[in-house]
C-alpha cells in the first residue's frame, strides 16, 4: 500500500451517497477501518438520513443538510467517546444512510380465500389485490428494529412481510365491516383508508409508515361469478321462456357453423325452415299474392261459473242455516218453508219475504204435473 493510499484510507474528507437503484432502503457508508476525520463533511440529501453508529451502540441522527463533523455536530457520540472540545484526531464510527423517499407501486395480495359471512349470499370466499406505498418514517428505529448490520438493505427483504401485515388486516377489516359482497366495489377506497389506519400501529413499531394503499379488486371464485353472470343474463331477458329460446337459438346456430358436421347441417336446415314458417304466418298474404286461411283461433276459455247463494231462514226469533236453493226447494215441498217465511242472503239488504225474493219465488209456483191415470 502506497502512501497515498493509506491516507486515503485514514482521512475522509466529505461522505455522502447517491443512490439509482430505486429499491435500496438502507446503504452502509463503507471504508477500510471505519475512520473518519474528525471535521469532515458530511452530505445528507432530501430523502435521505444518515445514522451514525459508534461500537455498536446508536449514535446522531443527520436529517437532509450538509454537516462539519465536530463535537458539537455530534452530540450522542462526543458523549460516548467523551471528547472535549480541543478533540482533532480521526474516530471509527459506522455511517448508515436511510432512504426516506416514498416506495410506491408495491404489490400485494391474499395467497388463500377469505372466508366471510355476506348478509345476501351467506358464507362467501374472497380474494383481494391491490398496491401499496411505505416509507420510513423513524430512521434509528428501523436500523435498530429492522436492518441491523446489514450493509444493503432493499425493499425485497420487508416487503413479504409487510404484505402478510396488510392481508392480515385486511381479511379482519373486511369480515366485520358487514359490507355485502356487490357493495365492496362502491367502498374500496375506504376500505384502503381503514386497513391502513390499522396497519399504522404496527409498522410504527418498525419505524415505517404506510401513506397509500389501495384496493384494486375484490373478487369471488370462478363458480360463483358464472352463477352470478348466468343470473344476471337471466335478469336482462327477463322472461325464462324468452331466455330458454334465446339459449337454444344460440346453440343451433354455433352448432350450423360447426364444419364437416352433419349434426350441424341438420340443425341449420332445421333452423332455415323454421324462419321460412315463421315469415310465411306473418302476414294474411302469401308468397303469390293469394290469400291464405286465417289460422285457426285458439278455443275461448269458459267464464267461471257462477256463485251459488246459500240462505238463511228466521223460524220463531232464530235463524236457522245457511241451506242452499236446493235445499229450500225440498224445505218447501215439505211444507217447512212457505211464502210467508223470512229469508237473508249474505249482499241482501235485511230480511225478506221468501215469495219477495226472485230466486226463490220460483220455488212456490211450480206445482209437479198431474199423477198418471188421474
Amino acid at each position: 500500500m502506497g502512501i497515498f493510499d493509506f491516507l486515503t484510507g485514514e482521512f475522509i474528507d466529505v461522505i455522502h451517497w447517491v443512490d439509482d437503484t430505486r429499491d435500496t432502503m438502507v446503504w452502509r457508508f463503507e471504508r477500510e477501518g471505519h475512520e473518519i476525520k474528525y471535521g469532515a463533511k458530511l452530505t445528507v440529501r432530501e430523502g435521505q438520513a444518515a445514522v451514525f453508529v459508534h461500537e455498536g451502540q446508536l449514535a446522531d441522527v443527520f436529517t437532509p443538510g450538509l454537516y462539519m463533523l465536530e463535537t458539537n455536530n455530534m452530540p450522542i457520540l462526543t458523549t460516548l467517546n467523551h471528547w472535549d472540545h480541543g478533540f482533532k484526531s480521526p474516530f471509527k464510527s459506522e455511517i448508515y444512510y436511510v432512504n426516506t423517499t416514498r416506495f410506491a407501486d408495491l404489490k400485494w395480495g391474499t395467497k388463500n380465500p377469505i372466508i366471510c359471512r355476506d348478509p345476501e349470499f351467506g358464507p362467501v370466499r374472497l380474494r383481494a389485490f391491490g398496491t401499496y406505498t411505505i416509507r420510513v418514517t423513524d430512521p434509528a428505529r428501523f436500523l435498530t428494529e429492522i436492518v441491523g448490520t446489514d450493509g444493503e438493505f432493499t425493499m425485497d427483504e420487508i416487503s413479504y412481510q409487510i404484505r402478510n401485515i396488510i392481508v392480515q388486516e385486511f381479511s379482519r377489516v373486511i369480515a366485520s365491516s358487514g359490507i355485502p359482497v356487490l357493495d365492496m366495489a362502491a367502498n374500496t377506497a375506504d376500505l384502503g383508508k381503514l386497513v391502513a389506519a390499522e396497519i399504522s400501529g404496527t409498522l410504527a413499531e418498525y419505524g415505517l409508515s404506510m401513506p397509500e394503499l389501495y384496493i384494486e379488486n375484490i373478487s369471488l371464485p370462478p363458480a360463483v361469478e358464472e352463477a352470478m353472470d348466468k343470473r344476471t343474463s337471466m335478469g336482462i331477458v327477463g322472461d325464462l321462456g324468452k331466455y330458454t329460446q334465446f339459449s337454444a337459438a344460440e346453440a343451433m346456430t354455433a352448432a350450423a357453423q360447426t364444419p364437416n358436421s352433419g349434426m350441424g347441417a341438420g340443425m341449420g336446415m332445421g333452423v332455415g325452415m323454421a324462419m321460412a314458417q315463421q315469415m310465411a304466418n306473418q302476414g294474411p298474404w302469401g308468397a303469390t299474392g293469394s290469400a291464405r286461411p286465417a289460422a285457426p283461433q285458439a278455443a275461448a276459455v269458459p267464464p267461471p261459473p257462477p256463485v251459488e247463494h246459500v240462505w238463511h231462514i228466521a223460524e220463531n226469533g232464530a235463524t236457522k242455516g245457511p241451506f242452499s236453493k236446493a235445499t229450500l226447494g225440498r224445505m218447501a215441498t215439505a211444507g217447512d218453508v212457505s211464502r210467508e217465511t223470512y229469508v237473508w242472503t249474505p249482499g241482501q239488504d235485511g230480511w225478506m219475504r221468501a215469495e219477495d225474493v226472485t230466486e226463490l219465488a220460483q220455488l212456490f209456483t211450480i206445482l209437479p204435473p198431474p199423477p198418471p191415470g188421474a
